[in-house]
């Protein structure tokens, strides 16, 4: 049996797969098998994957159900007691799978680890933007508030965390993964190699970019999760909904929809006035303020007056 299984939910992504693949196979740890699973894809990746002479690599057919699915299908015919989650876009760093494998070799009480990020250009090339992150030890206070991963291609899970606590939720369209992370957050402590194993392709068809779908379902996951939190833990409810607000908050942004974000960002401050305190409430609030948007309802002397008081009269 192999130690570690790669999972690839791939839908239409043959223009990727290749260079994720051979980021797979170039691997300095080699027990793995790699379960690429066609979610009713319409550019025929099971030719594609026809083509590589390699017996460690197996495709899988189904119709079109979306990432939880194929991941779960992945999941369902693993034989590794390791699962490595892959986007069909996403590519990784040569000693990833051995750093992770050795990690939780040696610790038996993780149920993940994850790593950092390194964004990648279209065409594969590296950006000089790394995304980095502590999310570590027993931490669900933290993952159930903003998901630690930051790229569902950097995980390693032990495959019993499935078997005890069931598979990704299909029901969730976006984020299903942070909904995973959660469920196993509450038993199993996580860790992350502070090394940008993992490259995230930024490109034109991220479904991240939809932000208004993903909001509802960070909403369906919060309501979810809280709906038996751990009794001292369940004041986070409002942070996690502030959180996840800001979050679509910037992507209305970037996606130019300027009212919208204003609107989102102040839903996110009434969800949470302490958020003024990260300095990523207030740089969009700048940002919103500096082209002069017009739907801006908040003062923004009021703003970083709270600021200053929430930080104890401390000069930001």
């Amino acid at each position: 049996m192999p130690k570690v299984s790669v999972v690839i939910p791939a839908y239409n992504a043959t223009a990727y797969l290749p260079q994720t693949v051979d980021s797979i196979l170039q691997q300095t740890f080699t027990d793995y098998e790699v379960l690429i699973v066609d979610d009713g894809s319409s550019d025929n990746p099971v030719e594609l994957v026809a083509q590589i002479v390699d017996s460690r690599v197996h495709i899988i057919s189904q119709r079109n159900q979306g990432a939880g699915a194929a991941r779960n299908t992945g999941i369902k015919n693993a034989r590794g007691s390791y699962v490595a989650f892959l986007d069909a876009d996403d590519f990784w760093e040569t000693t990833k799978l051995a750093k992770q494998v050795e990690w939780l070799d040696m610790n038996p009480e993780v149920g993940l680890v994850h790593t950092w990020v390194t964004l990648a250009n279209p065409d594969g090339s590296l950006s000089d933007r790394t995304i980095r992150t502590d999310g570590e030890g027993y931490i669900w206070d933290q993952v159930v508030v903003y998901n630690p991963l930051k790229c569902g291609s950097t995980a390693m899970v032990r495959r019993r965390c499935f078997e005890e606590l069931g598979y990704f939720d299909q029901s969730l369209k976006y984020s299903e993964d942070w909904d995973m992370w959660i469920r196993i957050a509450r038993k199993y402590a996580f860790s992350v190699i502070a090394e940008p194993l993992t490259y995230y392709r930024i490109h034109p068809s991220n479904k991240s970019k939809n932000y208004e779908g993903q909001l509802q379902c960070f909403c369906q996951i919060i309501d979810k999760a809280f709906e038996s939190p751990p009794e001292q833990y369940s004041h986070l409810k409002s942070r996690s909904y502030a959180r996840a607000h800001l979050h679509a908050a910037w992507r209305a942004f970037s996606s130019d929809a300027y009212g919208r974000a204003s609107d989102l960002l102040f839903q996110a401050i009434g969800y949470n006035q302490r958020l003024l305190v990260h300095g990523n409430c207030l740089h969009l609030l700048l940002k919103l303020v500096a082209i002069r948007q017009p739907l801006l309802k908040f003062p923004i002397e009021l703003a970083i007056s709270l600021r200053y008081r929430l930080l104890g009269g401390k000069s930001i």
